[in-house]
């Protein structure tokens, strides 16, 4: 695809983000063709130097865009991003309520300089009782049920990825390309909110219609009661965990004809899903049998002819060389520390058949300050004075 004639080229986005929600929706506008350009601290954002499971989040969210790393709490620092703002079609921020405003860089401080800005504000909670509350992916995953529903009666879990955090910058991004359409017919910018709270109670939207279709509070995931005959994982004859999805007449028809279990299919009690879902006890442990019969590469293959969904259980880093994943040059080489690179997921779009490019690795902190300032008019001689006051830090060598 053609980088300079991406969808949302020719879009200015400045983005006051840090860990996962903000630099989510920052990443997927600028795969998408927006100069998302990240706002810093002078010693970089913090989330650069997270450890443990949070070590990649600064990789993993902030490619295709460009770091200015100013202090914001000075007089000089704020003009500056005022003279940004007046520039930018979008601003997105992620700071704890109140921050922004504190800073001189809320909606109501930028939209007198811009009255086109679309201005998204991600945080915990939408306008309401809880909107002054702090809150983390984690939380809100307790606190709307999700936890709860994840994992077995008795032990609540949070989700295996950061699902809150991603979502919400997400439906930011809605909220954002909404607004611009809308902006299109107004000429005038908005406010546009998006939170964790209301994100994760929108996934667990689903359990709260069916605990009114069935007349009483759904189990676990794990205790669910099944909605169809065969949805779980099984041993294979090499001890490898695979997932199998028999959820149609069509595909009990196939598995039964495949692996000669003709006398199940012509039993008239089990014609239907609902039927064969009443004996599950007696039909698990023969469908178990057929897979721990077989190894991983037969049984797959198998599945795989017959149309019928399965899914080794994979880990995270059997995904680096997935040959789908890296179709098309889809996985991007991304640049993860010193000396580290690894192959990571482009988001799940394609346009016209093609998929958006890497085109630019993750930024160091202020990689981009000097262009950046230079864009706006900032000369040579204040650059210079900026940077030895501390007001701005640049790349070595700038």
């Amino acid at each position: 695809m053609d980088t300079k004639n991406l969808p949302l080229s020719g879009m200015k986005v400045l983005e006051f983000c840090h860990t996962i929600m903000g630099p989510t929706c920052g990443l997927v506008l600028a795969d998408l063709g927006a100069d998302v350009i990240k706002i810093e601290p002078t010693d970089g954002d913090r989330t650069r130097r997270l450890a443990g499971f949070a070590a990649g989040f600064f990789a993993g969210f902030n490619r295709n865009k460009r770091s200015l790393a100013i202090d914001m709490k000075t007089d000089e620092g704020r003009r500056l991003i005022h003279k940004l703002a007046s520039t930018a079609d979008v601003v997105v921020e992620n700071f704890a309520v109140g921050t922004m405003e504190k800073l001189g860089c809320g909606y109501e401080d930028l939209k007198p300089l811009n009255p086109r800005l679309i201005y998204c504000a991600l945080k915990g909670f939408l306008s309401g009782p809880y909107e002054h509350r702090p809150a983390l992916d984690e939380v809100v995953q307790f606190m709307a049920g999700l936890a709860y529903m994840t994992g077995p009666p008795g032990r609540p879990l949070r989700a295996g990825a950061s699902i809150v955090d991603i979502l919400g910058g997400t439906f930011g991004v809605i909220g954002i390309l909404s607004a611009i359409e809308e902006r299109h017919r107004t000429g005038q910018g908005k406010l546009v909110k998006s939170a964790l709270f209301e994100s994760t109670a929108f996934l667990v939207s689903q359990h709260m219609a069916a605990e009114v279709a069935a007349g009483e509070p759904v189990p676990p995931m794990p205790a669910r009661r099944s909605a169809w005959m065969i949805y779980e994982t099984f041993p294979t004859a090499d001890e490898h965990m695979l997932f199998v999805g028999i959820t149609s007449n069509n595909h009990w028809q196939r598995f039964c004809e495949s692996f000669g279990l003709n006398e199940l299919l012509a039993d008239p009690a089990l014609k239907t899903n609902e039927q064969r879902v009443e004996a599950r006890p007696k039909l698990v442990p023969i469908v178990a049998g057929v897979i721990k019969s077989q190894p991983l590469a037969e049984i797959t293959r198998r599945l795989e002819q017959l149309q019928i969904p399965y899914a080794p259980v994979a880990r995270p880093g059997d995904l680096f060389d997935d040959p789908h994943l890296n179709h098309a040059g889809r996985m991007h080489r991304t640049f993860i520390s010193e000396g580290r690179y690894a192959n990571l997921p482009g988001i799940p779009i394609e346009i016209g058949g093609e998929h958006m490019p890497l085109r630019m690795q993750p930024p160091t902190a202020g990689e981009h300050s000097a262009e950046i300032l230079r864009e706006i008019g900032i000369t040579e001689q204040e650059i210079a004075r900026l940077k030895t006051q501390g007001v701005v830090r640049t790349k070595e060598g700038e």
